[in-house]
């Protein structure tokens, strides 16, 4: 759709939700309704709730781009739904959504397409204790809800007490666990915008470790853009990037995470729907890129479609 058509359209900036993240999402909604606005469209926030359907009957949505972050909204429900109703919508359909946001059905894929990624066991719910304990004697390992964002609910096991542990925080969240070997490196994330790589960001928080505490309070964390490595190792991040995005039939806009140790590179996971404020990492590479923020929105926009 262009930008003359678009003009036309009543669009829906879908922000808030039902997940952990809402808080990052309405700060992201409102940086992309702002930039809407400014660009003469005829754009609406909505707050998603259980009566999402009544809400867009009653705005006449046209087009729904979306900054919901987490369940219900980066998994695939909220794309079913527009879907359903033939509403339009940016970035990622339901399979991309409803995969990327699994963490162990990412690295699955991952896999198969020969990305590497660090080597994971997958714990659900009610699955024997033991039987994970025999096999993880290797440490330090990362703990994590497979389908939770922003570093909710994740810690690093040095050992088989703070892995049983780590379980038990983890299962607050998700009755899927992810439990990853521990990547000793370099943190870097690639965004992906419409099929296309942008500058690559070094993440260096000043606690080691990129929790959601470095993630979002002012100062804990450097940002290195671009990325300070070899054009060999830059330009395959850049390749592995954007191929994790197609193996996983990601559309729009997209972020991807790696760990970077010599000079080998591992995906930790593919985000399709990163943060949109004004300073999240994607604009921040957009921007480096020379696309400025409300170029960035019109663009992430005009890929808005019905999944094929």
């Amino acid at each position: 759709m262009d930008r003359k058509q678009l003009q036309q359209k009543r669009i829906a900036v879908l922000m808030g939700g039902l997940s952990a993240e809402r808080e990052v999402s309405l700060r992201t909604g409102q940086a992309v309704l702002k930039a809407l606005l400014e660009n003469g469209f005829d754009a609406v926030a909505i707050d998603v709730e259980r009566d999402l359907p009544q809400q867009l009957h009653e705005a006449a949505i046209e087009v729904a781009f979306i900054a919901l972050h987490g369940r219900y909204g980066e998994d695939g429900t909220v794309q079913g739904l527009l879907e359903m109703l033939q509403i339009p919508y940016t970035s990622s359909g339901v399979l991309a959504s409803s995969m990327a946001m699994d963490k162990v059905v990412t690295k699955q894929i991952l896999l198969y397409h020969e990305i590497s990624t660090p080597g994971f066991l997958a714990y659900r719910a009610g699955d024997d204790e033991a039987a994970v304990f025999e096999h993880c004697r290797h440490f330090p390992l990362v703990v994590k809800p497979a389908r939770e964002g922003s570093t909710i609910g994740i810690t690093i096991a040095q050992n088989q007490a703070e892995l049983k542990a780590g379980l038990k925080e983890a299962l607050k969240h998700d009755d899927l666990v992810l439990i990853e070997d521990f990547i000793q490196g370099d943190e870097v994330t690639v965004g992906v915008l419409n099929g296309e790589s942008l500058p690559i960001i070094q993440v260096v928080p000043k606690s080691g470790f990129y929790d959601y505490k470095s993630k979002y309070t002012p100062g804990q964390t450097e940002y290195i853009l671009p990325a300070p490595f070899e054009p060999v190792i830059y330009n395959r991040l850049q390749e592995a990037a954007v191929a994790a995005c197609k193996a996983l039939s990601c559309r729009g806009a997209a972020r991807v995470d790696f760990m970077v140790r010599d000079r080998e590179f591992f995906c930790l996971e593919v985000n399709t729907i990163p943060g949109m404020t004004e300073t999240s990492l994607l604009p921040k590479a957009a921007g480096k890129a020379g696309i400025s923020f409300g170029e960035l929105v019109m663009q992430i926009l005009e890929d808005a479609g019905l999944d094929k």
